[in-house]
C-alpha cells in the first residue's frame, strides 16, 4: 500500500527538442538573409504556407512523449527560428495556445538570421538567468564567420534547479571534415558554459540539447562528454534505419541531448532521468517514393512539400517524486 502511495507522487516530465526548418515570417529583414523565404522569392512563401506551417510544428509539439506523460512537454528547444514574431505566433496557434507556453529567445549574428530558443511552461519551469554565448569563428579570408548563439537558460523546474543549454552547432554544408574543427569550437563552447555553470553550483542538472550536426560518435560530441562526464542517452537511437535526419539515404542523429550524471540520483525530491527516444511518428514521414520513412519537409529545394521539418524531433522523460 506504501509502494503505491509512493508511485502516485511521482510527475514526469517531457524535455524536447526539435530543429523545425526554417519558420520564417513573410516579411523582408534587411540585416539578414532571408531572401529565399519571402512571398517573391522562388519558393513563393507566404502567409497561408506560414499558418500551415505554424499549424504543423504547433501539433506536434503537442503530441511529443504524451504516449508516455499523457500530457504537453513541459520545455522545448528549437532551432531554426527566425524572431520573436514567430515564436508568439507559434505558442498561440491552435494546438499550443491552451499550455501556457512562454519562450525565451534572443538574435545572434547568424547570417540567415536563424537562432535557437526555448519553449516552456510557465506554470511548471520559473525562469531566473538567461544568456546567451557567440562561438567565434574566422572563415580562411581571416574574417569572423558567424554562426547561432548557444542559448542557457536556468531556473526552477518543479521548484528544483535546472540548467538548459539550447544548441545548433555549424552545418557540414562544405563537408564534414572541412567544417569539423567549427563543431570543436562550438563543443569548447559548452564545456566553458558548464563550468562557469559549476562554479556556482558544483551539483548543478544540466541538460544539453540540440541540433549539433554531429552524430553521437563524433569528435565534437565524444569531447563534449567526456570533459564533465556527460550522458549521451540518445547513443544506441543511430542505426541504418533510424535516426533524426537523412541525407543522401543515410540516417544521422545530430538531435541529442546530453545530461549530468546527478539525472539518475536515487532518492526523493530529485529529477530522475527516466528515458529518451526520437519522435518519429509515421504521420511525420515520407509515405511512398524514394525517401519513403525520410522526414517529411516543407521544401525539398525549392520544391514546397508542405510538410513539417527536415528533422524528427528528439525528447526525453524526467520524474520528480
Amino acid at each position: 500500500m506504501k509502494l503505491n502511495l509512493f508511485k502516485s507522487k511521482e510527475k514526469r516530465h517531457t524535455i524536447a527538442f526539435y530543429n523545425i526548418e526554417n519558420l520564417f515570417d513573410v516579411y523582408n529583414n534587411e540585416i539578414t538573409r532571408d531572401n529565399d523565404m519571402l512571398p517573391t522569392s522562388e519558393k513563393k512563401w507566404s502567409i497561408k504556407r506560414y499558418k500551415n506551417k505554424l499549424g504543423k510544428i504547433g501539433y506536434v509539439i503537442a503530441k511529443i512523449g504524451k504516449k508516455d506523460v499523457k500530457r504537453h512537454p513541459t520545455i522545448v528547444g528549437l532551432a531554426e527560428v527566425e524572431n520573436e514574431l514567430v515564436l508568439k505566433d507559434l505558442v498561440t496557434s491552435k494546438h499550443l495556445e491552451e499550455y501556457n507556453y512562454s519562450f525565451v529567445h534572443y538574435n545572434s549574428p547568424d547570417e540567415r538570421g536563424i537562432d535557437v530558443a526555448l519553449l516552456y511552461d510557465k506554470t511548471v519551469f520559473k525562469v531566473a538567468y538567461s544568456k546567451t554565448f557567440t562561438v567565434d569563428l574566422i572563415n580562411l579570408e581571416g574574417k569572423v564567420d558567424h554562426t547561432r548563439d548557444i542559448l542557457l537558460v536556468s531556473g526552477l523546474f518543479e521548484g528544483l534547479e535546472l540548467h538548459l543549454i539550447v544548441n545548433h552547432w555549424p552545418s557540414r554544408r562544405t563537408g564534414n571534415i572541412e567544417t569539423e574543427h567549427k563543431r570543436l569550437r562550438a563543443s569548447q563552447k559548452v564545456t566553458d558554459i558548464i563550468c562557469e555553470i559549476k562554479e556556482k553550483s558544483p551539483n548543478a542538472r544540466v541538460i544539453v540539447m540540440g541540433d549539433f550536426n554531429d552524430d553521437p560518435e563524433s569528435k565534437s560530441i565524444k569531447a563534449l562528454e567526456l570533459s564533465h562526464g556527460l550522458f549521451n542517452p540518445m547513443r544506441t537511437l543511430l542505426s541504418q534505419d533510424r535516426g533524426t535526419t537523412s541525407y543522401n539515404q543515410k540516417w544521422n542523429l545530430f538531435d541529442q541531448f546530453l545530461i549530468t550524471h546527478n539525472f539518475f540520483e536515487r532518492k526523493k525530491n530529485v529529477l530522475r532521468f527516466i528515458n529518451a527516444n526520437i519522435f518519429d511518428e509515421n504521420f511525420l514521414k515520407e509515405q511512398d517514393g524514394k525517401y519513403k520513412g525520410s522526414p517529411y519537409r516543407t521544401y525539398v529545394g525549392k520544391r514546397y512539400k508542405g510538410g513539417y521539418s527536415d528533422h524528427f524531433p528528439v525528447y526525453l522523460i524526467l520524474s520528480k517524486k
